[in-house]
């Protein structure tokens, strides 16, 4: 039921923008997605498995607008500019971005393990759910491989990536200093702008 499914998600979603996840009733998320509570138990198992599809479907939405800043420009610059833009404005509008992003989970959100679980549920998409959650580490090295790919092209040897790969994981750390610390004065894209003019390496 992907309709219901995302309805549930959606429905969880802003149960938790308005209370602490503690105080989230799952009757509450299936009335407000117009589903029966079985429905949710059937797609999620429990109030965990609905943490971790949540969980997994912002990782996902971070992942894929990464992937429309990386190809939203010819520039690599723009792409790498685009990119830390992305990042300090997902964490900033969505606080389980920015928990993901910087491992600082707070008594607000759910806060499921990264470790995989078994629950034995049927539904593929619950299945990828219980997997293993990203840690911030795991996202930096996933965002820094994905634009690493994008500007050295398809086929280039990994020896020959190694200092556009320092380059681009510079610009991602620096982008999520500026989730934990923004600046006072000077956007992430003048931060970002000012590092790359010091990496030659990058096309």
């Amino acid at each position: 039921m992907p309709a219901a499914r995302e309805s549930l998600l959606d429905a969880a979603s802003t149960a938790l923008a308005r209370r602490p996840w503690s105080a989230v009733r799952m009757v509450d998320v299936a009335a407000e997605a117009k589903v029966s509570r079985q429905t949710l138990y059937n797609e999620f198992g429990s109030k965990d498995g609905l943490a971790r599809a949540l969980v997994r479907r912002e990782a996902d939405g971070y992942l894929a607008g990464v992937d429309q800043a990386l190809a939203g420009h010819c520039d690599p610059r723009d792409r790498l500019t685009a990119t830390a833009e992305w990042t300090t404005a997902s964490a900033r509008g969505n606080a389980l971005v920015r928990a993901l992003l910087t491992g600082c989970w707070n008594e607000h959100l759910p806060a499921p393990a990264l470790a995989p679980v078994r629950s034995g549920s049927a539904v593929p998409a619950q299945c990828r759910a219980e997997g293993p959650l990203p840690s911030p580490t795991d996202l930096v090295n996933l965002v820094r491989d994905r634009a690493v790919a994008v500007l050295a092209g398809p086929g280039a040897p990994r020896g020959d990536t190694a200092d556009l790969a320092r380059s681009c994981e510079l610009v991602l750390r620096l982008a999520l200093s500026c989730v934990i610390a923004p600046p006072a004065d000077r956007g992430v894209v003048d931060l970002v702008r000012d590092a790359l003019d010091r990496q030659p390496v990058v096309p």
